[in-house]
């Protein structure tokens, strides 16, 4: 009781020494407005719109994400992995001197046909050729996991579409080379897969060699066949002279001929001579006069017909004059040797772009081999995991923004 009074003569003390001020100075008073007392804040309580997004929460997030665990570890079958690598090289093959001594030049890849098979491992054809030999519908179905396996659709399309899934091309632009990762629910289809790949790869890059070397030494072949074709036809026309003339050289003929007139030339100047020298001791009647006479006279008979056969008929009834037929078997000899020297450059411009082509040739190196995957490596449960977890954090997140902007506007 005694301390109650005083605290209520102090309470009241307080309260007198604002009503002196205020008569001291009214106008003061009257001037400064009274502070306006905010109103309190009720203590904050769950309300409707909390549990309905607690909720929301529940099957958007936490719900979705017990399903996915559950399939991942215990629905999902495991993936195994098999890589292989390689790069198109060209082999630069140098000298004779080098190929006797085994050395050879291995040059870069060729960035065209590398992007040309880097197309072809993706396509359908290849899907296509891979499911011949190993039938990935079989592989590729898991009718227990119906997320991450084929599935019954067999057509190409869908194949092709979950080739692109399972088969992951790494392709490094800069070197050219190429790694492949294959992915399948039992480690010995993931190496065969890969290993019908390279395969299939390796045959591509042969056939697309094949077709360089063929448009490269076309040309040259097609001016062989014409050179071949001319050669042909101009042995062809000497042997129809030789079988129609009975000739096999008229160059040997004709220097047989003038060897036999140079001997007759000689008997017959002996003759004259022996002819003169019995006139001299002898009449003009004298047996041995009148036989030495016939013995010149048909010397120079067979001089004239010799001379004959050059520029006359021939003595066996052919048509032609001997100097014609010496001229036209010139000009057959002259067609075949002109036929068989662009047939031998021909021949040599072909075997130099055959050269050309078989260096410049390609083929495909490998530097991974297909391996054979002791552990199941995919599908990676704790990254989709987390990525899902992610994501549907994430959306819920937006779903309660929107929401509470629009309840701010109203």
């Amino acid at each position: 009781m005694n301390q109650a009074a005083p605290t209520g003569q102090a309470q009241a003390a307080k309260a007198e020494v604002p009503a002196q001020d205020a008569k001291a100075d009214p106008a003061a008073g009257a001037g400064k407005p009274k502070p306006a007392l905010r109103p309190t804040v009720s203590d904050a309580r769950p309300r409707r719109r909390h549990m309905v997004l607690l909720l929301v929460f529940l099957l958007w997030v936490v719900v979705p994400m017990a399903v996915s665990i559950w399939y991942l570890y215990g629905v999902a079958k495991d993936q195994y992995a098999s890589h292989v690598g390689f790069s198109v090289r060209t082999e630069e093959v140098g000298s004779a001197i080098e190929l006797l001594g085994g050395i050879t030049e291995l040059s870069g890849s060729s960035s065209s046909d590398t992007d040309i098979l880097y197309e072809y491992i993706q396509s359908q054809q290849l899907v296509r050729s891979v499911n011949e030999q190993l039938d990935l519908v079989s592989i590729y179905n898991r009718p227990d996991d119906p997320v991450f396996s084929l599935g019954k659709d067999a057509r190409i399309e869908a194949l092709a579409h979950y080739w692109e899934r399972m088969v992951k091309i790494f392709y490094d632009r800069g070197s050219g080379l190429i790694e492949i990762r294959v992915l399948a629910f039992d480690p010995a289809d993931a190496q065969a897969i890969a290993s019908v790949v390279f395969s299939e790869s390796s045959t591509m890059i042969n056939q697309l060699s094949a077709i360089a070397r063929a448009d490269a030494t076309r040309y040259a072949e097609e001016e062989l066949a014409q050179a071949e074709e001319r050669l042909k036809i101009a042995n062809r026309e000497l042997t129809a002279f030789r079988n129609r003339t009975q000739i096999v050289d008229p160059s040997a003929d004709i220097q047989g001929q003038m060897g036999l007139l140079n001997s007759l030339q000689a008997q017959l100047a002996k003759a004259i001579i022996e002819h003169e020298l019995l006139l001299q001791t002898s009449s003009q009647n004298d047996p041995r006069v009148v036989q030495e006479q016939r013995r010149i006279n048909v010397i120079r008979q067979q001089i004239h017909a010799e001379r004959q056969r050059f520029g006359g008929q021939q003595a066996t009834g052919g048509d032609n004059p001997f100097s014609k037929l010496l001229e036209e078997y010139q000009a057959l000899e002259l067609d075949r040797q002109f036929a068989e020297k662009s047939y031998l450059s021909a021949l040599a411009t072909r075997d130099a772009a055959v050269t050309e082509a078989q260096r410049k040739s390609r083929y495909l190196a490998t530097h991974i081999k297909p391996t054979l995957a002791e552990t199941a490596e995919y599908p990676r449960r704790m990254m989709l995991l987390a990525l899902m977890a992610g994501f549907l954090v994430v959306s819920w997140s937006i779903m309660v923004m929107v929401y509470y902007s629009l309840r701010d506007r109203r």
